[in-house]
Order: structure tokens, then C-alpha cells, then sequence
């Protein structure tokens, strides 16, 4: 009998089923393999290698050079981060740098003295005081710390847009209004009530308004000098003080700064010519222009070892940025043609056993008229007595506007002549004169006396016709847009002053 008779291949034989199993994978590799053809092939070889690949030598070179390319990783992010650093630090260094220059620089400057001044207006032209005391380490070593006196006092008008300088010294024993104290020397201010009595005085005594002001003191002027690397001046006379021990040959010559710091405080070198503080003041104004010319070429940072230098020294309402800024729109300043010097017309008094200024008021209000215009403060060089025996740098004087050179001449309208000459009849002659030129004119004497004889004009016009006066009258007369001083109602006014006479 048989049992369970298998189907297929009629040859009565028992299949084994893991040998079936075996013929299916051999198909299926075969059905693989036909399907993929030589890619599948391919495949095999390249896994072949990659496990040859991973040897025990190859894996370790592998290893070590992902661990170099890591490690470079590392490295150039750690200098990036320490870049970033030293920019966070650096940033932070000169913020407490800057921070530290304007403590130095303003942190002495006091509410009442911020209140007195004036804003300025992007670059239109303003003024500064510039004060010297006779403060110095010397006096501080010693204990000495009475009250300072303001011994240099100029007056700086600033005028950014055109570049140019105008300084105008103020004699020290000047005689003046103070609020508060009557009639004083205008040292004085600075004695009574500091920087900013000091700065209402000159305000109201010149007439103008102050946006700045600069206090220095002695030994500040020499480290100053010799940051910027001394300065070259050209004396006109040799300088002999045996009080303060100084001796200069005539001539051009390099100053360092504590022979500077004597130049600018010497003035018995000059007892033989007159005033001694009227020919240091002209000296001054010669060294503080040199500087600044010294400054403004330099490399960046000697600008800035010097602005360092000064916070220690002086004393100011403006700051690191202020000063940056003010230097910048400096750039290419000529010295020799935009930087204007002149001294307040004063009349020198011995009285109750002192010396004493006295100004010339109708000269004073006339300089003020120039400087306010942009003009150099004198007419011409022959009202600088220090001219030939001080030093002097830049333009003292020079042609305003209307001195015929610009304007064409207009022999016409009406014009009021005035005497300040103190000649009786000078005025009616000269109104004669310009009565036969074409113009209507009436004469008349004026409230104060001059020195100097000034042609002043008004409205659309005035300059030409004011030229016309002056070409008539046939002198370099001073031509300056009248003010309101005089009258206004006419076209021209001339006062007659005693160099006309």
C-alpha cells in the first residue's frame, strides 16, 4: 500500500524542503542578478572595498585625519572668538578712554558756566574765550591755591565754513564793567566769580555772544608744544628778559616747550619799546597760532597723544568728539592766510599808583564791526604797534568789503558826515568835498572821538556808494556795514577820525 503518493515528477521520491527552500534563493539571486546585470555587480565589488577599506591601518589614518579636520575647526573658531573678544574689549577700552579724557577735559566746568553760554549752529561761525592762568604745578606743589588770575584773555572767533581764526587779545589790566563789582580790571572777573563771570564780562564788553570757552594753565602750554614737536617762530627782535632768564636771537628758530612757555610770559623783553603785555599778548597769539598749524598737519595720532595731553592741562566745555569734529572741518588750514590776530585799542595809564587800560571805544566798537564780518581786525598794518618787534603769524589787516577792488563806485545818495577827529570844521570841508562829487550831504559832529576814520553804509547799495566816498576822499579808509550805531536812514555815514586830520 501506498502512502501519501507525491505530485510532480512521477518518480515516487519525498522532496526535502530545505533543498527547495535553497533552489528559490537561487532563483531569486539569479532574478537579481539578471535584473540588475553588471550595476548590481558593481555594488558587490565597491561594498568589497569598502570593507577592505576599513582595515585596522586605513580606519586609523581615517581617523586621525577627521580628528586634524576637527581639531582645525576648533582651533579657527577659538581665534575668531578671541578676535571677537579683543573687539568687544577694545571697544570697551576706548569708551572708558574717551570717558576719562572728557572727565579731565569738562568735568571741572561748573552749572553757572555751562548756563552763560551760547549754542552754536552746525558750522556757522561762534566765539570762544580763551583764558591763561598763572596757575602751575609749582603753585600746587607749594600749597599755593589762592585765587588764580586770568593773566591772557583772547577773544577767538571760529568760523568753520570758511576756515578762519580770528583771535583778539584783551589787555588784563583793561578797565571794564563787572556785574556785581563796578568798574575793575577785566582780570578781575575771573578773581570775583570764575569762568562764567569772566565770560558775561568780555560778552558784554565786546558785544558779542560766547559758545565755548578754553582754560589753560602754565605748565600745560609747554606739554602742549612739545607734544606737537615744539614750534618754529621768526622774532623780528632778539628777546632779552633776565627776570624769567630768557634770551632768543632775532630770527626764525625752533622753540621747544618750556622755551615757548617763556616766550609767551615774557614782557620785560619789550620795556623799550613800551607796554610790555602788549607785545607778549602779540607774542601769544604767534605761539597759539603755530600750534595750532603744528596740530592740524600732524598724523592722527600725534592729534590724538596731543588732545590726551591737553585734558591733562586744560580745562573746557567741549569734549573728545567736540574737538575731533572741530579738527576735521579744519583740514588743510592755512595758517598764513586764515588765521586773523589783533589786540583791543587800549590807552595805557598810570593811576593811583597802578597801571590801567583805558579803551578807545569808537576803535574798539569799529575792530568788533571787522572781526564780526570775517575781516582781519585792523584796516591796515600801521594801527599794529607790535608789528616789527613782536612776532606775528597770519593777517593783521587787510581791505573790507567796499575797498573799490569788488564793488564798483557810486557817486550818488545821501551821506552824513561826523567829527571825531576833535578839528573844527574838518567835517563841513569834507562834506564840501563830497558835495562837489555828486553826493547830497550834511555834516555834523559825533558823540565819541576816534583815532580812525570809517566810512559806514546802509542797506541794498550802500557798499558802492561807499566805495565812491572813500575813492573820493582819496585814502584806505575802513568801509564796514554800519550796525545801527550810526544813523540808518541814509546811505552812507563817515566819521572823520584824527588820522584823517
Amino acid at each position: 500500500m501506498a502512502f501519501g503518493r507525491s505530485k510532480g515528477r512521477g518518480d515516487g521520491s519525498r522532496r526535502d524542503p530545505r533543498a527547495a527552500s535553497g533552489r528559490r534563493s537561487q532563483r531569486v539571486a539569479r532574478g537579481v542578478e539578471a535584473t540588475h546585470g553588471r550595476g548590481a555587480r558593481a555594488a558587490s565589488r565597491h561594498d568589497a572595498t569598502s570593507v577592505a577599506a576599513l582595515s585596522r591601518a586605513n580606519a586609523a589614518s581615517m581617523y586621525a585625519r577627521r580628528r586634524k579636520r576637527q581639531r582645525r575647526r576648533r582651533v579657527v573658531r577659538g581665534i575668531l572668538l578671541t578676535l571677537l573678544g579683543l573687539l568687544a574689549a577694545c571697544g570697551v577700552a576706548i569708551g572708558l578712554y574717551a570717558f576719562n579724557l572728557n572727565s579731565q577735559l569738562t568735568g571741572n566746568v561748573d552749572d553757572a558756566t555751562r548756563e552763560v553760554l551760547s549754542d552754536t549752529v552746525n558750522d556757522e561761525p561762534f566765539y570762544a574765550l580763551l583764558l591763561g592762568t598763572d596757575r602751575n604745578q609749582e603753585r600746587d606743589d607749594s600749597g599755593d591755591f589762592g585765587v588764580y588770575r586770568s593773566d591772557t584773555i583772547i577773544l577767538a572767533r571760529v568760523d568753520p565754513g570758511e576756515q578762519v581764526v580770528t583771535l583778539v587779545s584783551i589787555p588784563r589790566d583793561t578797565m571794564v564793567e563787572i556785574e556785581g563789582y563796578g568798574v575793575d580790571k577785566i582780570n578781575a572777573a575771573y578773581a570775583y566769580g570764575g569762568a562764567s563771570l569772566a565770560i558775561t564780562t568780555v560778552e558784554d564788553f565786546a558785544g558779542v555772544d560766547i559758545s565755548h570757552y578754553a582754560e589753560v594753565n602754565m605748565d600745560g602750554f609747554a606739554a602742549v608744544v612739545d607734544q606737537v614737536g615744539g614750534v618754529t617762530v621768526d622774532l623780528p627782535v632778539a628777546v632779552s628778559d633776565p627776570v624769567i632768564d630768557l634770551e632768543l636771537p632775532a630770527g626764525e628758530q625752533t622753540l621747544d616747550g618750556a622755551t615757548a612757555a617763556l616766550l609767551a610770559r615774557s614782557r620785560h623783553a619789550y620795556d623799550d619799546y613800551g607796554g610790555g603785555d602788549y607785545f607778549r599778548a602779540a607774542n601769544q597769539r604767534m605761539l597759539i597760532g603755530e600750534v595750532v598749524n603744528e596740530l592740524l598737519s600732524s598724523d592722527p595720532v600725534t592729534i590724538a597723544n596731543t588732545i590726551s595731553t591737553i585734558a591733562g592741562y586744560v580745562t573746557t566745555d567741549m569734549g573728545v568728539a567736540d574737538l575731533v569734529s572741530l579738527a576735521g572741518m579744519f583740514a588743510g588750514f592755512d595758517v598764513n592766510t586764515s588765521f586773523y590776530s589783533g589786540m583791543c585799542p587800549v590807552v595805557s595809564q598810570y593811576v593811583n599808583g597802578m597801571w590801567q587800560d583805558t579803551v578807545d571805544q569808537t576803535a574798539w566798537e569799529e575792530m568788533m564791526v571787522r572781526v564780526d564780518s570775517g575781516l582781519p581786525p585792523y584796516t591796515d598794518e600801521s594801527q599794529d604797534f607790535t608789528s616789527g618787534v613782536a612776532g606775528s603769524l597770519g593777517v593783521s589787516s587787510g581791505a573790507s568789503e567796499g575797498d573799490g577792488s569788488s564793488v564798483e563806485p557810486d557817486f550818488s545818495g545821501n551821506v552824513i558826515v561826523l567829527n571825531a577827529a576833535g578839528v573844527s570844521g574838518i567835517a563841513g570841508n569834507v562834506a564840501n568835498e563830497l558835495s562837489a562829487a555828486g553826493y547830497s550831504t550834511y555834516a555834523d559832529n559825533a558823540a565819541n572821538p576816534s583815532d580812525a576814520t570809517v566810512i559806514y553804509y546802509n542797506g541794498e547799495g550802500g557798499a558802492a556808494k561807499a566805495a565812491g566816498v572813500q575813492q573820493t576822499l582819496g585814502g584806505s579808509y575802513q568801509v564796514a556795514q554800519n550796525d545801527g550805531t550810526y544813523d540808518t536812514t541814509v546811505d552812507v555815514v563817515v566819521v572823520i577820525g584824527s588820522d584823517y586830520a
